[in-house]
């Protein structure tokens, strides 16, 4: 028999530790591992180079300042370079899901080189009632922002497919809301993502900045303070309490989050929790200009470190990115920081930033590496064992990587439609330098080579 992939001679990843056999890969799933050289119609190197199950990023924007239809390519492609094998997109309407759910799906649908997935968000009544419809949709993860209402009610949703007019909104995410939707979900066993900052206190927190005319990265976050994530992060899991929701907690980058959510957990909340690189690299004791601005912010270099240190003891159960496809003539359009944009661009430096700064330097080990970047998400999200597994049977999502390559980051690297980067110039050592999605080799050394399309919505069934 002729199989159609095999990778030779890397080092593999299995749940139960590192092996050093052949990949036989055959109709986009993984057959098994061998010793073996098998009769195949490609043979892919893998000398001196480790295979890892393909890194899903939990966490991406794309679609709100580009239609999904061209950032559906940009972001992709960006991915595929940065090694990312699914990208979790975190899908924002301002409208009745049933009228504007079907023109996003379709358009995302032949627009990918990798697979991709989809968390919708909820922002009023009647999404919360057409749940149902986007579980029919495949769509079964639900995300609520507690930042957005009141004064700082704005936000961009996701452009029309096809067309390039920003869509403006002002939204009012409740606590109605909130316990509506975490209410939902339980009853439908889907999973609560959540962005928590009370926008009550952010609201006073920003007018106080502002009246004393304070500027920069330290206003920001001391503007949305540490202790306004805690008052909605006890709020919230007081209703995944109530209604026996699983609760996951987005871009935790602060001490003080991390001791609120370990408070609830004790309390019997059901919590998992994700972080994100610039957590994790990025301070704004270090940090000038507005780049950086994001949501919650970038806090101390002792914050920093506590977020290693929580990966150090898996109290945190994922890495995303908060990827946001933006540009400087938007990013920086004002005269402060309140008036520049909250985002920016990460999926193509997610793994590098995570094997230089994290396995190379002794930070996480290589097993802790994969639960982060693909395992863990796999399982919360419904994706396992298809995904987030190097096994028999899973697809063959396979992420190679060079943990002595050395390269400088540049934004242009990674051919997405950001035109920046807040990591500019940072050499990292450690990249993925190869990308298989399904059995089909998409990127190489910094090259996309694969088909446009090949991506596909992976199906998440409720569990």
């Amino acid at each position: 028999m002729t199989f159609d992939t095999v990778i030779v001679d890397s080092h593999v990843i299995l749940p139960q530790g590192i092996i050093d056999k052949n990949i036989v890969v055959d109709d986009g799933k993984i057959i098994g591992f061998t010793h073996d050289l098998p009769a195949c119609d490609q043979k892919i190197n893998g000398k001196e180079l480790i295979s890892i199950p393909g890194p899903i990023d939990t966490h991406v924007h794309y679609g709100v300042y580009s239609s999904i239809d061209k950032a559906a390519k940009t972001e992709s492609h960006a991915a595929a370079i940065g090694g990312i094998t699914t990208m979790m997109r975190m899908l924002r309407l301002e409208n009745s899901f049933q009228s504007s759910l079907p023109d996003q799906l379709e358009a995302s649908s032949r627009n990918h080189y990798i697979d991709y997935t989809i968390h919708a968000s909820i922002f009023s009544k009647q999404q919360i009632d057409e749940m149902k419809y986007c579980i029919k949709k495949g769509i079964t993860s639900f995300k609520i922002y507690m930042n957005l209402g009141g004064d700082v009610g704005h936000v961009y949703m996701d452009m029309k497919p096809y067309t390039s007019e920003l869509e403006s909104a002002t939204v009012d995410v409740d606590n109605e809301i909130v316990k509506e939707t975490v209410k939902n979900a339980a009853s439908l066993g889907c999973p609560v993502l959540v962005h928590a900052e009370d926008y009550e206190s952010c609201a006073c927190g920003i007018k106080n900045a502002k009246e004393k005319n304070h500027d920069g990265l330290s206003a920001w976050s001391e503007s949305r303070s540490p202790e306004f994530e805690a008052k909605a992060i006890e709020t919230v899991c007081k209703h995944g309490r109530d209604y026996g929701c699983t609760i996951y907690f987005v871009h935790i980058g602060s001490e003080r989050a991390l001791k609120q959510i370990e408070a609830e957990k004790a309390l019997g909340t059901k919590i998992f929790v994700e972080t994100c690189p610039h957590y994790l690299m990025l301070s704004y004791e270090k940090q000038h200009g507005y780049l950086a601005k994001v949501m919650p912010p970038i806090r101390t270099q002792k914050d920093n470190q506590a977020i290693w240190t929580a990966l150090s003891n898996n109290t945190i159960d994922t890495i995303g990115t908060d990827h946001v496809a933006n540009q400087l003539k938007l990013k920086l359009s004002g005269e402060n920081v309140w008036d520049a944009l909250a985002g920016f661009p990460g999926i193509g430096t997610i793994i590098p930033i995570l094997l230089s700064e994290g396995i190379n330097k002794g930070k996480i080990s290589l097993e802790q590496f994969v639960r982060f970047t693909s395992q863990n998400a796999s399982q919360i999200f419904g994706m396992y064992p298809k995904k987030g597994i190097l096994d028999k049977g899973s697809d063959a999502d396979i992420t190679m990587i060079d943990l002595k390559k050395e390269a400088k980051v540049s934004s242009d690297l990674f051919g997405g439609y950001s035109d920046y980067i807040v990591y500019e110039g940072m050499k990292l050592k450690g990249w993925p330098v190869k990308t298989i999605v399904r059995g089909q080799l998409v990127a190489e050394n910094f090259e996309v080579i694969g088909k446009l399309g090949h991506g596909k919505l992976v199906e998440r069934p409720v569990t």
